[in-house]
């Protein structure tokens, strides 16, 4: 397409447009304000270029204010929405406000009390509220909402609407007086009112200025003709500011906020604007037919799932009852056996029960055995005595020999299901979705614990997380303590929709288990493997390193957040380089954390980098930082510090006695343990001998410190495994600080939960 049939097609959208041939009842939706759910009264366009009700604006302020002070000092604002007064004309409260913000300006003592300010203090009060319609916070700075402009346009478009939606009630003339009053034929802008044609004439005769008054059919909407802007109110707006979006007068953009911003005419920012605005309605207009399609797939769509779901519903019907049938008739199988097993034991015992009876019922044979005895006869007595005999015979074998004709228990019976309850459980459509694996890399834990996880690389997407944990025990705790009712009982969290969640409240100087899986569909995965992590001995100790206490801005970078510092060779070093000689002492380049610990028990993490030349890591006290920042070095004297680092002993020596400080070495992939003494202990058996390379461990990816302020001691930890690499009697007579020495290059990294600080610039 050309551009002249581009401009020709253009100037047909505008001028459909224009006519109205979109019907305005459609629109409605685009007129309603977000937040009271009304059309717009008075709108005001916020920054974010969305639109709300001034009313609407106002009640947000006090809301604001009311969350961030007293309820009670809000009692007496005039327009409070306790109060509920009567709301006076936009005019005149604009008016109020505006006046209200220069008298406070200029420290006036009976200024209103605007809804930025509190009454009678200096620091603003809140003047941030959420926009409704992206969500996102709005500042509108001290001014609040006599900053604002008034959204003229809407205004009138809402005005329109309410005509169409209202088209048999007429406006009626401001100035008859019923039962005489007219309809309306005319609204003057000027005047602000409405007349009839009578009316009008009277009140606009010719060749008086009112004839020269800009008139309108019959409305309701009175705006003002030229737009005046918020900040200098005697001034129109005549320009239009690309970096604000927003117009502007030319005071604005001579002194004002917008004096660097580019600005253009009011005519070029209406013509390029209604030309955008333009072009997008009428691709949307073009794309009618496809919106159509596209809805008409849709529709197709929501069926499709409608029927499919249903059918779905059915199969999954389907399956449960065979699997129900089958359950039914397993069971009654299985209860038939044992009705079968349990009614032939009762016919053997009942048996037995009357071969028993029947020999209580001879008791009358002992009786004729005695009687039999008592024959003399002797053919006779035996022709009678041995059938009598045999009978006697039987009866006595059965009370020596007796056992149960059946077995009570039916131990044969018992039926174990675990198995198939689990894979009842484990039921899913298509399969379970794998199990997530911790990330031991990027999990943290501290008094919380930061979990984080990772998914394979080809699953599919989840519905939700759930992690457990549980606690595993101290090492000072004794069986007994490890079995009470909170160690080994799993908790899981809420849902996670992330792959990453913090716990909360983990007690300190204890083994927590971790485990998570997901859910897709409503059916689980299986966990993931436990992971095992041990808390530190006492809670996170936050901070940040100092810039402002003997920092070297010469030889140390510190990063913008203040959590990591690396040492680099400075333009001073380099200056000096004819002075240094090989091997000479250069010195530490100390650097402190910003808080200080005067009491209990803290702990703090780092990382040192493997290719730091030496570092020292540990605590001094602000006396002993004195002495280290503010005493002159001496650059040719290895001996400067017998805290440096230099490996003659000098050293090991001091350590001795208790000192206001205890650092560590670390360096070239080192960790170097000092001789111990009998104020200190090592974890090594050999780390108290002369022998140099017995004091020597590889360096910890993380290194833990934690002080112990009340106790006046000092530990040292591999963080990853909690385990103490050195221990020592430190002198806490002052405020104690986390200290760290660089010389040469090398980098310290504090981890993510000490640096917990927020910064200010």
């Amino acid at each position: 397409m050309s551009d002249s049939e581009d401009m020709t097609e253009f100037a047909s959208i505008v001028e459909r447009i224009e006519r109205g041939e979109v019907p305005i009842k459609n629109i409605e939706r685009e007129l309603i304000c977000p937040i009271c759910k009304e059309l717009f009264t008075h709108p005001l366009i916020l920054p974010c270029q969305h639109s709300v009700c001034h009313k609407c604006v106002r009640e947000l302020l006090m809301i604001n204010h009311e969350d961030s002070f007293d309820a009670g000092s809000e009692c007496s604002l005039p327009g409070s929405p306790r109060s509920r007064v009567p709301s006076p004309s936009m005019e005149r409260l604009d008016r109020l406000v505006r006046s209200a913000t220069v008298r406070r300006s200029f420290g006036s003592r009976g200024s209103i009390s605007s809804p930025g300010w509190r009454r009678g203090s200096v620091t603003p009060r809140v003047t941030t509220i959420p926009c409704p319609g992206c969500q996102h916070d709005i500042d509108l700075g001290e001014r609040g909402i006599s900053m604002l402009f008034r959204n003229f346009t809407l205004e009138s478009i809402v005005e329109r609407y309410r005509q169409a939606a209202r088209a048999a009630v007429a406006i009626m003339c401001n100035i008859c007086k019923p039962p005489q009053q007219q309809e309306a034929t005319k609204s003057c802008m000027d005047c602000k009112a409405s007349y009839c044609n009578e009316c009008f004439k009277l009140h606009h005769p010719w060749g008086t200025p009112k004839a020269q008054h800009e008139y309108v059919g019959p409305t309701t909407n009175f705006r003002p003709k030229v737009l005046m802007c918020p900040e200098h109110e005697m001034e129109k707006v005549n320009m239009y500011c690309e970096v604000c979006k927003r117009p502007v007068c030319h005071l604005c953009k001579l002194g004002g906020s917008h004096a660097n911003h580019k600005v253009t005419s009011m005519s070029s920012a209406y013509k390029i604007l209604k030309e955008k605005l333009a072009k997008s309605i009428h691709y949307l207009i073009s794309k009618e037919d496809q919106v159509r399609t596209q809805i008409t797939e849709l529709e197709l769509l929501i069926n499709q799932t409608e029927e499919n779901g249903q059918l779905a519903e059915r199969r999954a019907n389907e399956h449960f009852e065979r699997l129900f049938e089958t359950l039914q008739e397993r069971k009654s199988e299985m209860l038939r056996s044992i009705e079968q097993s349990r009614n032939r034991r009762l016919d053997q015992l009942k048996g037995q029960v009357e071969e028993y009876q029947g020999m209580l019922e001879n008791s009358g044979l002992v009786g004729y055995a005695q009687e039999v005895l008592k024959e003399t006869d002797q053919s006779c007595f035996v022709q009678t005595a041995k059938q009598l005999h045999v009978r006697i015979q039987k009866a006595t074998e059965s009370l020596r020999t007796f056992h149960p004709a059946a077995d009570p228990c039916f131990d044969e019976f018992v039926l174990d299901t675990s198995r198939e309850e689990t894979l009842l459980k484990e039921m899913c459509f298509g399969g379970v979705p794998d199990p997530p694996l911790i990330d031991l890399s990027n999990s943290r834990v501290y008094n919380e614990a930061s979990i984080c996880w990772r998914l394979s690389d080809d699953h599919l997407p989840t519905d939700h997380h759930v992690l457990e944990y549980r606690r595993l025990g101290g090492p000072r705790e004794s069986p007994s303590q490890e079995d009470g009712e909170d160690n080994g009982v799993w908790r899981a969290t809420d849902r996670v929709y992330g792959p990453s969640t913090v716990v909360y409240d983990l007690e300190p100087d204890s083994r927590y288990s971790f485990r998570v899986r997901s859910c897709r569909n409503s059916m689980f995965s299986p966990y993931s493997p436990e992971v095992n992590f041990h808390t530190p001995p006492a809670p996170a100790f936050g901070f940040l390193f100092s810039d402002k206490c003997g920092f070297s801005t010469e030889r140390l970078i510190l990063n913008e957040r203040r959590d990591s510092v690396e040492s680099v060779a400075g333009m001073a070093f380099l200056l000096a380089a004819e002075r240094v000689q090989t091997g000479s002492y250069i010195g530490l380049d100390y650097i402190i954390g910003d808080t200080g610990i005067s009491q209990g028990r803290h702990y703090w993490a780092f990382k040192v980098e493997p290719y730091s030349y030496m570092v020292k890591v540990g605590v001094a006290s602000d006396t002993k930082l004195l002495e280290w920042f503010h005493n002159p070095r001496d650059t040719s004297s290895p001996r400067y510090d017998h805290d440096s680092g230099h490996d003659s002993g000098s050293e090991d020596a001091c350590y001795e006695l208790c000192q206001p400080f205890t650092l560590l070495t670390l360096g070239m992939g080192r960790l170097f343990i000092p001789k111990a003494s009998s104020s200190s202990s090592v974890s090594t058996a050999n780390a108290a001998s002369g022998d140099p390379g017995s004091r020597m461990l590889p360096m910890p990816q993380r290194l833990g410190v934690c002080l112990d302020y009340d106790a006046c001691r000092v530990y040292f930890y591999d963080a990853d495994t909690m385990r103490c690499l050195y221990e020592r009697q430190v002198d806490c007579s002052g405020t104690m600080y986390p200290a760290f020495g660089l010389m040469g290059s090398g980098k310290v990294q504090l981890e993510e939960f000490i640096a917990t600080k927020k910064l200010t610039f």
